[in-house]
């Protein structure tokens, strides 16, 4: 599984920042030593040398958040530790899984550039003080509005910059990259903090802010179980050759710039597969009072499941003492453990 200690940050086909920036922030990044970079990502780095490591940061943000969302899929979101590609085979297939890391990294990489903006850590951005307008009723702007526009055009310009072939591949991935990116403006809210005596909110002043990256990786989860499968087509232009997508059913809602879209099945994950990428489900933990997909039923594809206790050490009988301390005992309690077969 994934180690923010020890991240070699890549993402296959898309993004690729190198291990040597896990203690981010606190050496020179030469950029011809990160691998993977395609000619457009490393005059990128070059020119904005100074936010790369937020680059870095939000990559491991969107992988940390796939690993969370996908914990009780047969497909987890998986990292391997000794590929460039670090899903493994699993992103070379067009597929749900690909156009869900595509979105969760992009928006992972516009949440951290937009946030070390706001906090200062670059000199070339900061606070965003184009979006202001006019002041709602008893409140007036104040605080750091965070510069969405920045930090979406630096995920634009770094992710995308592989993107540029005219095939099915990077049309998908492009759209889904923008999905992310999206999903993040989306989600711009209005912070405000209360000013006057012993905190009676006479005046309020206001910034925007981006929200918690679980809320964007919930609202992708959801965009990734209703993605839109589509169907490659091609056709000449001036340049040649060109493939594009378009919906597979008529009858179902054409996908929007905030949809995911993919044009090739999943594989199951039951088992091993070292072609696709799969780990399979063997030795997972399932929960067995669940019909979902996290239940034994379906996570363990009908193999059935073993069962072992396990003896775990928790506080217990907490006592609050005034003042102001809390004492507790040390349990030890009991718990069933199923794994799949």
């Amino acid at each position: 599984h994934y180690d923010p200690e020890n991240d070699y940050v890549s993402s296959s086909r898309s993004l690729a920042i190198g291990h040597q920036y896990s203690s981010l922030g606190t050496q020179p990044i030469l950029c011809g030593s990160i691998p993977g970079l395609v000619p457009k990502q490393l005059r990128f780095c070059r020119n904005y040398v100074e936010i790369m490591p937020s680059v870095a940061e939000g990559v491991k943000i969107g992988i940390q958040e796939c690993q969370h969302q996908f914990r009780g899929r047969r497909w987890n979101c998986t990292t391997v530790n000794d590929s460039l590609a670090i899903f493994g085979p699993v992103l070379d297939k067009a597929t749900r899984e690909s156009a869900f890391v595509h979105a969760i990294a992009s928006a992972g990489v516009a949440f951290a550039v937009t946030r070390s903006c706001a906090e200062g850590s670059a000199t070339i951005c900061g606070c965003d003080t184009r979006h202001k307008g006019p002041p709602g009723e008893g409140w007036k702007w104040g605080g750091c509005s965070e510069d969405v526009e920045f930090g979406t055009m630096v995920s634009r310009e770094f992710a995308d910059a592989r993107e540029n072939r005219p095939d099915a591949r990077s049309a998908m991935n492009r759209h889904n990259n923008e999905a992310g990116r999206t999903s993040i403006i989306d989600h711009m809210h209005l912070k405000c903090k209360c000013h006057g005596l012993s905190g009676s909110c006479e005046v309020k002043t206001c910034w925007w802010s981006q929200p918690d990256f679980r809320v964007i990786g919930d609202y992708l989860k959801d965009k990734y179980d209703s993605a839109s499968e589509m169907v490659v087509e091609k056709h000449r232009e001036s340049r040649g050759w060109v493939e594009t997508l378009r919906p597979k059913y008529n009858f179902f809602k054409a996908p929007t710039e905030r949809d995911l879209v993919y044009y090739e099945n999943s594989p199951n994950f039951c088992e091993p597969n070292p072609e696709t990428g799969s780990f399979g489900t063997r030795d997972r933990i399932c929960n067995v009072t669940s019909h979902g997909i996290d239940g034994c039923d379906l996570l363990c594809c009908g193999r059935g499941h073993n069962t072992r206790t396990e003896k775990r050490k928790e506080k217990c009988h907490c006592i609050f003492h005034w003042c102001c301390y809390v004492s507790c005992q040390e349990c030890i309690r009991v718990y069933d453990v199923h794994t799949c077969k």
